[in-house]
């Protein structure tokens, strides 16, 4: 089977955007991409669109929106995906799959959000719809919530982290600076993190300010082909894996302070693209809360379980150091439109692997990992990628 191939790409801002709604942040992109892979929009057979929305807009059923921009696609499949916040991933999986199946020889990925016209208070809600509501509905501060719930846990097992969750913001934060994208883009220093103050209070405890994602407007795109086709074409990055795990809903029936669907995923993915995560020069991992970064080190395989906190506070995921993780600030820095995220994340992973990242670049980048997870570890994407041209 030929493999399926980004040759092209675009990616907004992340951030609090004039854009009004998800139909302007569909235009930022969508013929952009096109234009990037050298292809004319007649060309695109299939449109693949991530939004979780549930709320954050009133303007629903987005796949139709993308041809008040690209009319050129009229007539042609679109289809929405949503699972949570690794809707984008899903998309660039059904993507993928498009290909694999023969059934089209270039594809469009579209993901994309708008979140901050909605009121903070129903952020919370709209996002802790993504947790299991028969058991988790009234978890207080929303989704940080949860994920305060498992810091908590992941604390009294382990003990107290707080030293590692403020060395894994201040290091997203210093990337940040470097990625043009970001929502933030200021290095806001270990001390800053690691102190309870007015600017950095707790939101659910032990998660204070500094270790939640932002709330954000954004939308990133992809044309995707198959091996064969993109061969020819200005730039190509093939999908060596591609695996999804799903993991139970309920935080009651798994051990919480154990990423077990994620660690299937890694390992599937690894396995099926015949390399060691050591082989990998960078991964972008889904930091929704700095304890998902942490306990994403140890379900990769980075450290045992128990032990992320060594990964980040000994250098291991810097820049420098032997896996970077997040070089482009992550969800922490760069922001996280939830429909976005996934897109975006393979959409920076492939500017790595081309040499065409920006400030953001890593001297080393021939293989590259994504991790997007959708809730707390239930909906698991694994992508390991590499430039062919």
């Amino acid at each position: 089977m030929t493999e399926a191939c980004i040759i092209g790409w675009a990616h907004s801002p992340f951030g609090r955007l004039e854009d009004p709604d998800v139909e302007a942040l569909i235009g930022r992109v969508a013929r952009a991409a096109i234009d990037d892979a050298g292809i004319a929009p007649s060309d695109v057979e299939a449109s693949f669109v991530s939004l979780f929305n549930n709320g954050f807009s009133a303007q629903d059923f987005p796949a139709s929106l993308v041809l008040q921009h690209v009319p050129e696609l009229r007539f042609r499949p679109i289809t929405r995906f949503e699972n949570a916040c690794a809707s984008g991933s899903a998309a660039v999986h059904g993507a993928r799959d498009f290909l694999a199946a023969g059934r089209g020889r270039f594809a469009l990925v579209i993901g994309v959000e708008k979140m901050t016209a909605t009121p903070g208070p129903q952020v919370g809600d709209i996002l802790l719809k993504a947790s299991y509501q028969k058991e988790e509905a009234d978890i207080p501060a929303g989704f940080a919530g949860v994920f305060g719930r498992i810091a908590e846990r992941y604390f009294q097992r382990y003990g107290d982290q707080s030293d590692a969750l403020a060395a894994i913001a201040a290091k997203n934060h210093k990337n940040g600076v470097d990625n043009s994208y970001a929502q933030m883009r200021k290095d806001l220093g270990y001390e800053f993190c690691r102190n309870l103050s007015e600017k950095n209070p707790y939101v659910a405890p032990p998660l204070k300010r500094t270790d939640c994602s932002l709330v954000s407007d954004g939308a990133a795109a992809l044309v995707m082909t198959d091996e064969e086709t993109a061969r020819t074409m200005g730039k190509a990055v093939r999908f060596r894996a591609a695996v999804q795990v799903n993991d139970f809903l309920p935080i009651s029936k798994r051990d919480i302070t154990r990423f077990e669907g994620a660690s299937e995923a890694w390992r599937r993915a690894l396995d099926s693209a015949n390399v060691k995560l050591q082989d990998l020069s960078f991964v972008e991992s889904h930091d929704c809360f700095t304890i998902a970064e942490l306990l994403e080190y140890e379900a990769m395989g980075l450290t045992p379980p128990g032990q992320g906190a060594r990964a980040v506070l000994e250098g291991w995921t810097a820049k420098d150091g032997r896996l970077p993780v997040n070089p482009s600030g992550g969800l922490k820095a760069k922001g996280h439109p939830i429909g976005a995220t996934g897109v975006s994340m393979h959409a920076i992973t492939a500017m790595q692997l081309t040499g065409q990242a920006g400030a953001m670049q890593l001297p080393k980048a021939d293989i590259g990992g994504v991790f997007n997870m959708g809730g707390a570890a239930v909906a698991n994407y694994v992508s390991i990628l590499e430039a062919v041209c």
